[in-house]
């Protein structure tokens, strides 16, 4: 299974692609769509939307994992990451990918086994966990390997469960087209 893990921004969207086979997962790569802060949103959130074809053609997914939003202080920011998040779950609408959606404790817990762990104990288990020499780069690729990561397991995990099994049993079912 390959899963595309994305880390929703306007400036920056940190995307991370791992293969997850017998619960091993292997990083196949990772990187950021980043988009200048001269351009107007709209032209913005188109190029985050071509750059979305782009990486479900390059890598095929078999499941999208986004991170849900977390608003802060800054609610301007925070609108303008809503509407790439919303430009980012339409690209993989269009392109048959499903998606998955997992908060920041979900992803924290999922990777560290800890909910409220810090940014820096889940980049090192990022690395850990993949065998990386260093952990990636930048930061929004990493978010984004970790999101991935965190589908791997929990996902896994879910569809080993009686749970899993009975249709209509939760947010993870897999949508068929």
């Amino acid at each position: 299974m390959v899963i595309l893990g994305i880390d929703p921004g306007f400036a920056i969207v940190g995307f991370g692609a791992l293969h997850s086979e017998g619960g091993k997962q292997t990083l196949q790569a990772c990187g950021a769509i980043t988009t200048p802060a001269g351009l107007s949103l709209p032209t913005r959130l188109l190029q985050i939307e071509n750059d979305m074809a782009q990486l479900f053609d390059t890598f095929r997914p078999d499941a999208m994992a986004v991170e849900e939003l977390f608003f802060t202080n800054n609610i301007t920011t925070g609108i303008g990451v809503a509407q790439a998040r919303g430009v980012i779950l339409a690209a993989a609408e269009r392109a048959g990918v499903p998606i998955y959606e997992y908060t920041p404790p979900e992803v924290k817990m999922a990777v560290t086994g800890y909910g409220k762990a810090e940014k820096r104990q889940v980049m090192d288990m990022v690395k850990r966990l993949l065998n990386l020499k260093a952990v990636p780069k930048p930061d929004d690729a990493a978010d984004a390997v970790a999101i991935a990561l965190c589908h791997a397991r929990t996902f896994t995990s879910r569809l080993q469960s009686s749970e899993a099994a009975r249709p209509g049993s939760g947010r993870y079912e897999v949508r068929k087209k």
